[in-house]
């Protein structure tokens, strides 16, 4: 797993350039990204944001050199293929609920070289923060500062992640997890940035806010793949 993961991980990236153009990419390659949603249980609506994604790869690829295959990928942590897809997406809203397995899973996931990036649509950060405390029972979810190379390794955000949506009014805020220190998950908080990929016609976000959420998307998925 971890030798997969890695080949994944540290592709070389032609980082973006006003000439990007579509990559010329078979569904086979095994270089290329797809970005995988990770399902759970507990009730909350883990599939929630269906045109999140496909734009989120549209974007990479009209916006970026990176390789990606635009395909629906939903996994468990439990999954044998998880090992394909080094970048796991979770939102939704409410409670998450991991089994003792899916724990155990995630964990190898994540220090094998796999990344999360997880999406408080809203309601979420309490269930989300039990649930790493069981996968990583000796770390927390500390804040990273606005210098860190997630907000400045593509798109500059010098104030940290935009804010999307009004949620509670609170400021947004970016959350991680080091494993061995590389940043293994990342967490946003008060943004909302995955309602921010999706159609306009689902929440009427202004250009800038979709813009914004698109940006900040790439910066992740590049910092993923480069550390």
């Amino acid at each position: 797993m971890n030798k997969l993961l890695r080949a994944f991980l540290f592709l070389p990236l032609l980082i973006i350039r006003s000439d990007a153009q579509p990559p010329d990419i078979a569904v086979s390659d095994p270089s290329a990204l797809t970005i995988a949603r990770l399902r759970f249980g507990g009730g909350s609506d883990w599939y929630w944001g269906r045109s999140s994604i496909p734009n989120m790869h549209r974007y990479l690829i009209e916006n970026t050199n990176i390789a990606v295959v635009d395909k629906e990928v939903n996994v468990q942590a439990t999954d044998p293929e998880l090992v394909n897809y080094p970048f796991l997406f979770l939102t939704g809203h409410g409670n998450i609920r991991l089994t003792d397995k899916e724990v155990s899973g995630l964990r190898d996931f994540l220090t094998s070289g796999g990344f999360l990036f997880a999406n408080d649509s809203y309601g979420l950060a309490a269930a989300f923060r039990r649930e790493m405390k069981r996968v990583f029972p000796e770390k927390e979810l500390i804040e990273l500062p606005f210098n860190h190379e997630i907000y400045h390794c593509l798109f500059e955000f010098p104030n940290g992640l935009p804010k999307i949506h009004e949620h509670d009014g609170k400021p947004p805020q970016g959350f991680g997890i080091f494993w061995e220190d590389r940043l293994v998950v990342f967490f946003d908080y008060e943004s909302d940035i995955g309602d921010g990929w999706e159609d306009y016609e689902v929440h009427h976000d202004p250009p800038e806010k979709r813009e914004a959420a698109l940006k900040m998307g790439a910066n992740i998925i590049t910092y993923a793949m480069t550390h």
